[in-house]
């Protein structure tokens, strides 16, 4: 079972960088991982294949693309990728997020 976790303000947990984020882990599992991460403008987060996964914009603008397709991504916007879904993030402006993780990241047996 997963320990609990309590944040009053994910302001204190975030880390902004570039060119990619540097996240703050609150549940890392192999079925679930949920974190808050940040990224500064410019950065990004190049697209990937992942398990399904919820993001959710908690500051700052950026764009999230699902599948090819270029979504607004800030304050407030929340974006559901499904299973297999090649998602990536770019910041526009100092962009904070919310990733939750659901299922495990497939095996690269490359």
């Amino acid at each position: 079972m997963a320990e609990r976790s309590y944040i009053p303000d994910w302001r204190e947990v975030v880390s902004y960088s570039k060119p990619g984020p540097t996240p703050h882990l609150l549940v890392d599992e192999p079925e679930l991982r949920v974190l808050v991460a940040g990224l500064e403008p410019g950065g990004r987060i190049p697209p990937h294949a992942a398990p399904r996964a919820v993001y959710q914009a908690l500051e700052g603008d950026g764009v999230i693309n699902l599948d090819g397709v270029l979504l607004p991504f800030g304050e407030g916007a929340i974006v559901v990728a499904p299973e297999g879904a090649s998602r990536g993030i770019e910041a526009v402006s100092r962009l904070a997020f919310l990733a939750v993780r659901i299922g495990a990241e497939p095996v690269d047996r490359g």
